[in-house]
């Protein structure tokens, strides 16, 4: 039924500003964006080794939380969580969970960027063997 991710979408007030924070963070500009009221209001990147979308989209647009809904933690793939989590709080992210391994060959970490939102980073052995298997 899944086939896979298409586009985490992240929340701002200001979606330029957050634009500009992001593609610092991701060494890319965004391709595409679409305004209203004469502003920004989604901008998406393509990241990544598989070009999976992050979108961030005016906060006024999203849809209403469900009460009691539960949280989730979208973890993109990094070579190097230490180093990419002490980056991440170099541009002005707050931690939310410090880097923890999970088992041999799997650690997270999350940190909450400028804008409110939970951004997870994960060194993953079963990335990795996938992508190693993908492009051999």
């Amino acid at each position: 039924m899944l086939r896979g991710l298409t586009t985490i979408t992240y929340l701002a007030d200001d979606v330029a500003a957050a634009r500009d924070w992001y593609a610092e963070v991701l060494g890319t500009d965004a391709y595409f964006a679409r305004e209203a009221d004469g502003a920004i209001a989604y901008t998406e990147f393509r990241i990544g080794d598989y070009q999976h979308e992050l979108g961030i989209m005016d906060r006024r647009f999203a849809p209403p939380q469900p009460a009691g809904a539960g949280g989730a933690v979208a973890h993109w793939a990094v070579d190097d969580v230490h180093g990419a989590f002490a980056r991440l709080l170099e541009l002005g992210a707050t931690a939310y969970q410090e880097p923890i391994e999970r088992g041999p060959g799997f650690v997270t970490a999350a940190v909450v960027d400028p804008f409110g939102n939970v951004l997870g980073v994960m060194e993953n052995a079963h990335y990795r063997e996938v992508l190693a298997s993908l492009t051999s």
